[in-house]
């Protein structure tokens, strides 16, 4: 699963590598399985707590986090010493409005370094036609984007956040086969289109660090520890749930959410609620 050179060249100058296996399509689904079963015994969808680090609540979601397939390719990006900051569920079902605004990470996570990497990955297929993710290059180069708060009931975003002005020709489309991921530099601006598919569009990103970064604007965080060694201590380390809803974890993924809620809308006039 590692990166090929031209992939490494590519990360660093263009901001993003896609596709990049990781599993076979049977194996996406058996996840798709899990994560709809839970859905379907809570009224058919996730609450809006669990669409964030919810590998402290789902077994399978901590060992995907943890899985070589998925870290090999990290480790060619930022080193062996990988934290994970957090997860997050995109989840558009099949006719769905919902889309999201061209926006760039690093504006309102509160972290410090520049080297975060977000991996998307595709439980289910996510086409053009499902509004996978679209990536504008280069853009995790400069000066950080103005961002405007719009609120709009469609974004999936936090405030629904967007970049005003930019030039869609140059935009890249990044679709994926249940299995597959995308890397992205979190100071890339993405963004992606509503589900006009006849299929839910389900994914994960998963947001990776090296122990060096620092939380800037919260007062506390934590980050998995995935590969390698923290030898920094910015984060307080995750505990490594048992089985689905370990009560251990599901105790800390409240204080976590809760955490990750705060440094989100920081300075936001309104809270939606959507994580």
């Amino acid at each position: 699963m590692a990166l090929s050179t031209q992939e490494v060249e590519q990360y660093h100058r263009d901001g993003y590598v896609c596709p990049v296996p990781v599993m076979s399509a049977p194996e996406a689904h058996g996840l798709r399985r899990q994560l709809e079963a839970v859905e379907a015994r809570q009224g058919g969808k996730l609450e809006a707590a669990q669409r964030s680090r919810a590998f402290l609540l789902f077994k399978w979601l901590d060992d995907l986090i943890r899985d070589p397939r998925v870290l090999d390719p990290i480790e060619q990006l930022i080193g062996p010493d990988i934290l994970c900051w957090s997860t997050i569920f995109w989840i558009k079902d099949a006719g769905s409005k919902s889309f999201v605004g061209w926006h760039q990470d690093n504006t309102y996570w509160g972290l410090s370094s520049r080297n975060v990497i977000t991996a998307w990955f595709a439980i289910s297929d996510a086409s053009v036609d499902a509004g996978c993710m679209k990536v504008m290059p280069r853009t995790h180069l400069g000066e950080t984007l103005r961002h405007e708060d719009t609120y709009h009931q469609d974004n999936m975003l936090t405030r629904g956040q967007v970049i005003p002005g930019l030039d869609e020709s140059r935009a890249v489309v990044m679709p994926l086969r249940a299995g597959e991921m995308s890397l992205h530099n979190y100071c890339l601006a993405h963004g992606s289109g509503p589900n006009v598919s006849p299929d839910r569009r389900i994914g994960v990103s998963m947001h990776f660090m090296p122990p060096a970064t620092k939380q800037v604007v919260g007062a506390w965080d934590c980050a998995a520890l995935v590969r390698g060694e923290d030898r920094f201590g910015n984060f307080a380390l995750t505990p490594k749930p048992v089985g689905d809803f370990d009560p251990e974890a599901v105790a800390f993924h409240a204080q976590a959410a809760k955490a990750m809620r705060e440094v989100l809308y920081a300075g936001a006039e309104r809270k939606l609620g959507r994580l």
